[in-house]
């Protein structure tokens, strides 16, 4: 089962080298491609790629704009979106190649850990992790994957400023399709928490997303939602 690895970028040359680095250090990642998809219009983050073998695409920004983009270049038979900021566990592909064959699920994603040894940000993780798992609609920062024919099915990435994670989500489930979930964590960086403060950004974040639940258009939602520096808006 070949993946394609899709990272959206935005003024990230300082970590895409390090992200790549640790993608090639996967096991199994023979079988993967890894696609850059820069947001920036100088594409900063792409020139700075040192590693032979990376596709590279220039895209408008905003992330569901440039994860489609990813997905126009890309030949895995399941599709990967990871955050720049994000790290897989050594095994991730092997455990996606587990959860995704010999079943019916159209995709999944990881549990969530924050990389930071401050309890109070192990016990969001944790709520995180239990809150997708309990609504099966998982953040985009824990890896989501999907089989590329199901995704071009269900039409992409909605290209709306934010939650464009969570309508996916939501569409796979208002169709009755199934994902799965991998207990081996994805690890995101602590930095929105440490830039903003984690009570203000839990709270934010969970407020913008009970918002968009009942209804309030992302292109409101965006103006409350700052992005640590580098992060492309979701």
């Amino acid at each position: 089962m070949y993946l394609s690895i899709i990272v959206p970028v935005l003024n990230e040359a300082d970590l895409i080298n390090p992200l790549l680095d640790h993608l090639e250090n996967l096991e199994g990642c023979g079988a993967c491609e890894f696609i850059v998809v820069d947001g920036g219009f100088d594409g900063g983050t792409i020139a700075a790629v040192k590693r032979d073998g990376v596709r590279c695409v220039t895209s408008p920004p905003g992330r569901a704009c440039q994860m489609n983009a990813g997905v126009t270049v890309a030949a895995g038979e399941v599709l990967v979106f990871l955050h720049a900021d994000t790290r897989l566990p050594r095994r991730a592909v092997e455990a996606i190649r587990e959860v995704m064959t010999g079943q019916t699920l159209i995709g999944g994603a990881f549990d969530l850990r924050i990389g930071s040894g401050r309890p109070v940000l192990k016990l969001i993780a944790r709520i995180a992790s239990m809150r997708s798992r309990l609504t099966r609609i998982p953040y985009g920062d824990q890896a989501i994957f999907i089989r590329r024919d199901d995704f071009h099915r269900l039409g992409g990435y909605p290209e709306i400023p934010l939650m464009e994670d969570v309508a996916l989500m939501r569409r796979i489930k208002r169709e009755g399709g199934r994902i799965g979930f991998i207990p081996e964590p994805v690890i995101t960086s602590a930095r929105r928490w440490e830039e903003e403060g984690i009570l203000y950004t839990t709270l934010r974040n969970w407020i913008l997303l009970g918002a968009y639940m009942l209804g309030v258009a992302p292109d409101k939602l965006v103006k409350h939602y700052k992005p640590a520096r580098g992060v492309v808006k979701r």
